[in-house]
């Protein structure tokens, strides 16, 4: 056989070794699949039923917590009720807005604060203080009004400032802000009152209930907490918060599908400061005076700190991380001296950044997957699922 011959043979064996039994003309049978029918249909109704156990479970949470504070000021002492549980809510409130704002927006602000302090303030000078020369004795609900509509439209310009900017460089405006805030308010006495401040800013007396006892305060703070609670819970599901999230992840793919990636952080910066008003307005009541140590770097970067301690990926946090700092603020001192309350706080806040960078309820969790994934019936499900 020649050269030629031999190929010729060769390839006319590998074409026909390589055609497809469909290239052939050999009919293709296709393998039936062994999984029964009645599965697919059950898998939706598996997923609801995991759902409807989740939206219930999370209902139960709720009610639980929620009957607990309700029912905590009428077994805890005048001080705990008050020095404890009024206090930590105010301040979970501020931290609130910074959590709505870092955690949802990915803009850290330090001028939390800062927006607070200026509506107490605003409430000093339009309503009744110490000081009747500046003072103007407004209504409290006018004056409250005035100084909450002020201080949102205040934390409106600081995002205006800020949102053009990213990372370190928004933190150091928002501190520039915050700085520059507490030496007007220290170093003018025309409008601030100086280093002075305000004192006898008390809340209100309505319908015969004066909101100045512990009791009748705490049930004001917790009302005002549990609406700014539940309105960041419903804004982060709404098409707005949906849409400040992925302006968080990628701002340029948001800027391209058509959004205002600058309105939504201008917008968002002036519902945190709603809600930072609120704690404000809060704070000056249950502290009844205001000064420029209020809105100091120090109290700022207290907000900051209970923020990260509870976790700023959580609306729920930053409550946790009020009441372990204020439990620590007031506890810490029989450890320590009081001039080592910030060493504490630190180590504290070291502790929680290394080991959960979601604060304290990362950790929770944390802790919760290592429970489940140790059960013994854990991973039957993970199998049948």
């Amino acid at each position: 056989m020649s050269a030629a011959k031999w190929r010729r043979a060769m390839n006319s064996s590998a074409t026909a070794a390589d055609l497809s039994p469909a290239a052939r003309g050999t009919p293709v049978v296709h393998p039936v699949s062994t999984q029964p029918t009645g599965s697919s249909a059950q898998a939706p109704a598996e997923s609801w039923s995991r759902w409807r156990a989740s939206v219930q479970a999370i209902k139960w949470r709720h009610a639980i917590v929620l009957a607990v504070v309700l029912a905590y000021p009428f077994f805890a002492s005048p001080f705990f009720t008050f020095q404890i549980g009024a206090q930590s809510l105010a301040l979970g409130l501020i931290a609130l807005s910074l959590t709505f704002l870092g955690g949802y927006g990915g803009m850290v602000s330090l001028a939390q604060m800062t927006v607070a302090g200026f509506a107490a303030y605003m409430l000093a000078i339009f309503g009744t203080s110490s000081n009747v020369a500046i003072s103007l004795g407004w209504p409290w609900w006018l004056a409250l009004i005035v100084a909450m509509s002020l201080a949102t439209l205040v934390a409106a310009g600081i995002g205006w400032l800020s949102v053009r900017t990213e990372g370190i460089y928004t933190i150091m405006i928002t501190l520039a802000v915050g700085v520059a805030f507490f030496y007007l308010a220290q170093q003018n006495y025309t409008v601030f009152n100086g280093f002075q401040g305000f004192s006898k800013i008390s809340p209100p007396v309505l319908f015969g209930v004066d909101f100045r006892d512990p009791m009748p305060f705490y049930f004001v703070v917790l009302a005002c907490s549990l609406a700014g609670y539940f309105f960041v819970k419903h804004l982060i599901r709404a098409p707005f918060g949906i849409a400040l999230q992925g302006i968080r992840d990628n701002p340029r793919r948001m800027q391209a599908l058509g959004y205002n990636v600058t309105a939504h952080r201008v917008a968002a910066y002036a519902v945190a400061g709603f809600l930072a008003a609120i704690g404000g307005i809060l704070m000056v009541w249950y502290n009844n005076r205001i000064s420029p140590g209020t809105v100091g770097t120090g109290a700022m970067i207290n907000i900051l700190i209970i923020a990260v301690l509870g976790g700023m990926k959580h609306p729920i946090g930053a409550f946790i991380g009020a009441i372990v700092f204020v439990l620590l603020q007031n506890f810490a001192i029989d450890l320590v001296d009081r001039e080592r309350f910030n060493l504490v706080i630190g180590g504290v806040f070291l502790a929680i950044v290394l080991f959960s960078p979601d604060g304290l309820l990362g950790l929770w969790q944390h802790l919760r997957n290592r429970v489940d994934m140790l059960s013994p019936n854990r991973g039957s499900g993970r199998i049948h699922r």
